[in-house]
């Protein structure tokens, strides 16, 4: 295919898109386990968090009061548009470092693009739709690499910093603790519909406001005691994430259907069995860990739904629990909820 063969739609080159791209996590264990990471013993004590439990960055410390955190995130198309591709994976990519606690402090750019498929000018708007998000985070893209690749790739390394002392991890949960999600569910979903020509276009603004929703609020949640863990849920759905928790605080996990914040429409599209293939891969990995008396397929596809640039999800005191969800509302998430709390246990419980 040429340039001149290019039919306007960026998710017709890929084969996936977002964070659906991810691999899944059962796959994605079993490659680790080769890890040499995984197997040295005398791991240097600086290094705060690395590859264990998944975390979403990894944190560094260089003195007493800073830490530098680092992530990288890049996926193919999950819209047409090529500005708003660019502005949806530089928004995936910084969310790591907010749901990490920390400030980010600029970034680099991954590009991969098929040079001989792509016009130029489409190229351009997806980083410049990248930068633009990065300019509203307070950083700039400081250099980057590109390659010419058979699908179109594009997302960010992201450096940040954190005082060590606020710095939130996935695996701080305590007994009792409240568990709070900021964003709706059924982005995956979304774009899944997008992808078939289903979604309306009131639909495509909400998805299109979501993922270009900085979670900027986790650095103000990292400086609060009573916040135990952070993290965002991304391409593992929120029982990937939530499960993520509980095994790292050896807790679990019980959450009420019907406390779930989910995007209307994306409620009414996967009700007609429109889901991502990653949401089933997600389920095969690790729905052996969910409990519940009766879960309809529907709702299954929903929990492992993979969120491109979602919410951030965190545990914490259930006597902070309004603070938090102040906090969230007047920083513009209002769709904010408790879902959930932490006990004694293992795994994720459903209540439906």
């Amino acid at each position: 295919m040429s340039a001149s063969m290019y039919n306007g739609r960026l998710t017709s080159l890929s084969h996936g898109g977002g964070c659906g791209c991810k691999i899944a996590p059962g796959v994605l264990s079993e490659i680790l386990k080769s890890s040499p990471l995984g197997n040295l013993r005398n791991i240097p004590a600086a290094l705060l968090a690395g590859s264990d439990n998944n975390e979403d960055a990894a944190v560094y410390q260089i003195n007493e009061h800073q830490a530098i955190v680092a992530t990288t995130d890049f996926f193919m198309p999950i819209v047409d548009d090529p500005f708003q591709f660019g502005r949806i994976a530089a928004t995936n990519a910084i969310s790591d470092i907010y749901a990490m606690g920390a400030q980010p402090l600029f970034a680099l750019a991954l590009l991969g693009m098929p040079v001989n498929v792509l016009p130029l000018d489409v190229i351009q708007k997806i980083t410049a739709g990248g930068e633009s998000v990065c300019t509203e985070a307070g950083i700039m893209v400081a250099g980057g690499h590109s390659i010419d690749s058979v699908e179109p790739i594009y997302g960010l390394v992201v450096i940040g910093i954190i005082d060590p002392k606020n710095l939130k991890r996935n695996t701080g949960s305590q007994v009792g603790d409240s568990i709070i999600l900021s964003k709706p569910l059924g982005v995956g979903i979304l774009s899944a519909a997008l992808k078939k020509e289903l979604l309306s276009e009131q639909g495509y603004q909400e998805m299109l406001a979501l993922t270009t929703q900085l979670n900027r609020p986790g650095q103000a949640l990292a400086q609060m005691p009573t916040v135990h863990a952070l993290t965002d849920v991304t391409g593992f759905g929120l029982a990937g994430h939530l499960l993520e928790m509980a095994r790292g605080a050896k807790l679990q996990a019980r959450i009420d259907w019907s406390s779930l914040p989910i995007v209307p429409e994306a409620l009414e599209l996967v009700k007609q069995d429109i889901f991502t293939g990653a949401s089933t891969r997600n389920w095969a990995s690790y729905g052996n860990e969910v409990q519940s008396t009766s879960l309809e397929p529907w709702q299954r596809h929903l929990l492992s739904d993979p969120q491109t640039s979602g919410g951030l999800l965190m545990a914490c005191a259930p006597d902070a629990e309004g603070e938090v969800l102040e906090l969230l509302s007047k920083s513009g998430f209002s769709a904010a909820k408790k879902i959930g709390s932490f006990t004694a246990g293992s795994g994720l419980l459903v209540n439906t």
